[in-house]
């Protein structure tokens, strides 16, 4: 097997101890190493193979200065580092000399390492080993939508102990693992490839879709509609990604309305109206809100129904007021859609738990937003309603069906031009 190198993202003036361990964990597995110093604080005791001097003037500053910034404006000096850093490594991955990247540390590590990670491309392995890799404040920022492995090591990184140099020597596995059984990064499709959103409660008719889509010639992506999933769809889209989208779980909007545990931020949908490319929606998981874990709203909504789904994950039914407002985001986004697009209305529901016999059944606050949808949309023809429920694989008959239609229709229209 020819030599992978991977880069060590490391400030050695505090933890060169714990990074030539690394190094040689690694190296005794066939890989090469590039110890990428970022070192704020002090002068290392020994030099990285890319050295924070390096790094500083790349980021625009002479290290005297990130040393002095370090203490009167760390902001700065971090940001210089990482900027620094970033350029240095994207260079290397332009000449093939990256072929994985490991991060250990503290939480200034953390920050450093990962914020490299994230410019890195999907399926390039990523590992961070840290005792901030579960610190609920943090994560979200370290990780956001790229596919960064986090490693507790529930212990800091300071002082090689038995315990620790067992939690390094698993994450240096990760790594290395990775490494070796990657896929890459250069990615081939044959046929278009198509964005399906989906969630438990409407995954019998996401599932049956999927199948549809491949024998109708699409190759079908699912991206969970939990916050993060649907949030990295935005920017798959916006990169390039797919070239059409069955949007079935749209109930982000609703979540960032109204801060629900979902919430995949302000500009969901926006991606696919700005690409142009063709959409068909359906409105499963606007009929809830994911408030597990939160007392203030679980309290707040306590004269709604609420369906506990497990320990973490409560459901409250929302309301004709909250689906009304979400209407007219909806309508407000689509209305500028440079492309074709259907918003397909299941008459009998829209989710597993919006079903006539259950709690959350609600066909009259559904009611309102179909009924706005209408009144602010301008292309009313857009909107069509479907005498099923959205949990069924007939809906998902009449889904893909559309997508197919919108296909073609944009592929004719581009053709025409």
């Amino acid at each position: 097997m020819a030599r992978k190198t991977i880069v060590i993202v490391c400030n050695l003036d505090t933890r060169g101890e714990d990074i030539v361990f690394v190094k040689h964990l690694i190296e005794a597995r066939g890989h090469d190493t590039c110890l990428l110093d970022f070192s704020m604080e002090e002068p290392p005791p020994f030099d990285g193979d890319v050295t924070c001097e390096q790094i500083a003037l790349r980021g625009g500053l002479p290290i005297e200065k990130v040393r002095e910034f370090y203490r009167s404006d760390r902001d700065r000096a971090t940001q210089n580092q990482i900027n620094g850093a970033a350029a240095i490594v994207r260079e290397m991955l332009d000449q093939g000399r990256v072929h994985g990247i490991f991060g250990v540390g503290g939480g200034t590590a953390t920050l450093v390492a990962t914020s490299i990670m994230k410019l890195l491309p999907f399926g390039m392995p990523k590992v961070m080993a840290s005792p901030m890799a579960a610190h609920p404040r943090y994560i979200d920022k370290y990780v956001g939508t790229r596919d960064i492995t986090m490693h507790h090591t529930v212990l800091d990184i300071v002082k090689m102990n038995p315990l620790l140099k067992a939690q390094i020597t698993n994450a240096v596995g990760a790594i290395c693992g990775m490494v070796e059984m990657t896929t890459g990064t250069d990615f081939t499709f044959d046929k278009p490839v198509v964005a399906i959103t989906g969630f438990g409660f409407g995954e019998m008719a996401v599932q049956a879709a999927l199948g549809m889509l491949e024998e109708s010639g699409f190759i079908p992506v699912v991206c969970h509609a939990q916050g993060k999933g649907d949030l990295a769809m935005e920017e798959m889209i916006a990169d390039g990604a797919f070239a059409g989208v069955l949007d079935i779980c749209i109930g982000g909007v609703m979540e960032n309305l109204f801060n629900g545990n979902r919430d995949p931020g302000p500009n969901r949908l926006m991606a696919a109206v700005e690409r142009g490319i063709p959409m068909v929606l359906a409105p499963c998981g606007l009929d809830i809100l994911s408030y597990g874990g939160r007392a203030d709203m679980l309290e707040k909504t306590r004269d709604r129904v609420q369906y506990v789904q497990d320990a973490l994950r409560i459901q409250v039914r929302t309301t004709a007021d909250e689906l009304r407002a979400a209407a007219d985001v909806i309508a407000e986004r689509l209305n500028h859609a440079r492309g074709p697009f259907t918003f397909l209305i299941p008459s009998k529901g829209w989710s597993s738990l919006d079903m006539e016999g259950r709690e959350i059944y609600d066909p009259v606050a559904d009611a309102a937003f179909v009924d706005r949808l209408k009144q602010k949309l301008t292309d009313k023809s857009a909107i069509k309603e479907v005498d099923l429920h959205l949990y069924t694989p007939e809906f998902a008959r009449v889904a893909v069906d559309e997508f197919a239609r919108l296909f073609k229709q944009a592929n004719q229209q581009e053709k025409d031009r």
